[in-house]
C-alpha cells in the first residue's frame, strides 16, 4: 500500500502541468500555483549527467509555495539516474519522474528520452535503482511507441516491464516520436493521437495510474477523459499560453474544492515575488514572459501583452510595468461592460 504522501500526490494528478522545456521554470510554476493549488507542477526536464557530474545543484531551485511539484530527470544510467533522483529527494521534490518521451536530437545523442521506448528493460533497471534509493514516488513519461514500432505490441510490454521494476504511475502521450525526419515541435503535433489506446492501457493494467497527455486544450476535455476512467490528464501548451483557461477554475472542477482564481487577483499575488526577484538581481521580463497569456481571449489581453512585451525588457523595468499593463486590461474591461 502506497503511504499516505503518495495516496495526496496522487490526488494532484488528477490534473498536471507538463514538463516543459525553457517555459516551465520556477516562476512559471509559482504563477501556476497562485492559479491552482491542487494541480501537479513539473519542473523542466533536468539531466542526471547535469547533476551528477556537473554538479549544477542550481536547477534544482524551487520556491516552497509550488507543491506539491515533481522534478522530471533525464538520463539512461540507471545508477547516475538513482544519484539525481537522491539529490532530487533531498531538495525536497514530491515525485521524481523519468523522462522517455523527449524527442529532440540532444536527448537522443544523450541515449535518454524518447529513444528509451526501445529500450524497456534499461529503463525498468533505472526505475528500480531510483525506487531503492529514494523515498518519494517514481513515475515514468512515455510515449506510445516511435519510429517503426507498432505502439498496440510496444506500449503494453513496456508497461508491463516498468511496473515490475515497482513503477505505480505513468503519463502516456498518446502519440508516437519520429527520432528521424521530424522536428521536436513536428512530433508535437504531426503523429496522430490515440487516444483510445491509452485507455485501452489503463483497462489492461487497472492497477497502474494512468494519465494521458497530449492535445488536450480544454477543462473539458480533461473532465471526459477523468469521466471515461484515466487516472490523470496532462495539459502542456494550453496550460502555458492561457494558464487562467486551465487552471483558474481547476480546483473547483477537478478536485471538487476551492475558488475559481481571479487573474487580476493572480497579478497582484505576483507583485511581492517580482520584487523579491528583482532585489535579488534577476529581470522582469524572465517572470512576465510566463504571464503573457494569462489574459488569453478575454478583452484587453492584446494590450496586456504589448505593454509587457515592450516594457519588461527595458533596464530597470520593475512592478509598474505589470501594473500599467493590468491598468489597461481594466480599462477596456470596463469599455465592454459599459456597452
Amino acid at each position: 500500500m502506497p503511504d499516505q504522501k503518495f495516496s495526496d500526490i496522487r490526488k494532484s494528478a488528477r490534473l498536471s502541468v507538463a514538463p516543459m522545456m525553457d517555459w516551465t521554470d520556477k516562476n512559471c510554476r509559482y504563477l501556476h500555483r497562485l492559479l491552482s493549488f491542487q494541480t501537479l507542477l513539473y519542473t523542466e526536464m533536468v539531466t542526471a549527467p547535469a547533476l551528477v557530474r556537473g554538479g549544477a545543484v542550481h536547477l534544482l531551485d524551487f520556491n516552497p509555495e509550488e507543491h506539491p511539484v515533481a522534478l522530471q530527470l533525464g538520463g539512461s544510467d540507471p545508477r547516475e539516474l538513482a544519484q539525481a533522483a537522491v539529490m532530487g529527494a533531498d531538495a525536497g521534490y514530491d515525485e521524481i519522474n523519468l523522462n522517455c518521451g523527449c524527442p529532440s536530437d540532444r536527448v537522443q545523442s544523450g541515449t535518454f528520452g524518447a529513444v528509451l521506448m526501445r529500450e524497456p528493460s534499461r529503463v525498468a533497471e533505472s526505475v528500480a535503482a531510483m525506487r531503492e534509493a529514494v523515498n518519494v514516488e517514481i513515475t515514468v513519461k512515455c510515449r506510445i511507441g516511435v519510429d517503426e514500432q507498432e505502439p498496440q505490441e510496444v506500449l503494453p510490454a513496456f508497461l508491463e516491464q516498468i511496473r515490475s521494476a515497482g513503477c505505480e504511475r505513468v503519463t502516456i502521450h498518446a502519440r508516437k516520436a519520429w527520432l528521424q525526419g521530424l522536428s521536436p515541435k513536428e512530433n508535437r503535433d504531426i503523429p496522430p493521437l490515440d487516444y483510445d489506446l491509452v485507455h485501452r492501457m489503463k483497462a489492461e493494467f487497472p492497477d497502474l495510474h494512468i494519465s494521458i497527455n497530449g492535445g488536450i486544450t480544454t477543462l473539458e476535455q480533461a473532465q471526459d477523459h477523468l469521466a471515461a476512467g484515466l487516472d490523470g490528464v496532462m495539459i502542456g501548451r494550453a496550460a502555458y499560453h492561457q494558464p487562467a483557461d486551465i487552471l483558474a477554475a481547476a480546483d473547483p472542477q477537478i478536485y471538487g474544492a476551492g475558488q475559481v482564481s481571479d487573474p487580476f487577483d493572480v497579478v497582484h499575488k505576483m507583485l511581492p515575488y517580482v520584487e523579491a526577484h528583482l532585489a535579488q538581481g534577476g529581470r522582469l521580463h524572465q517572470i512576465t514572459r510566463h504571464m503573457l497569456g494569462l489574459f488569453s481571449g478575454r478583452p484587453g489581453a492584446r494590450g496586456w501583452r504589448r505593454i509587457l512585451s515592450e516594457g519588461a525588457v527595458r533596464e530597470h523595468a520593475g512592478p509598474e510595468v505589470i501594473l500599467q499593463a493590468l491598468d489597461s486590461v481594466a480599462s477596456v474591461s470596463q469599455v465592454e461592460q459599459a456597452v
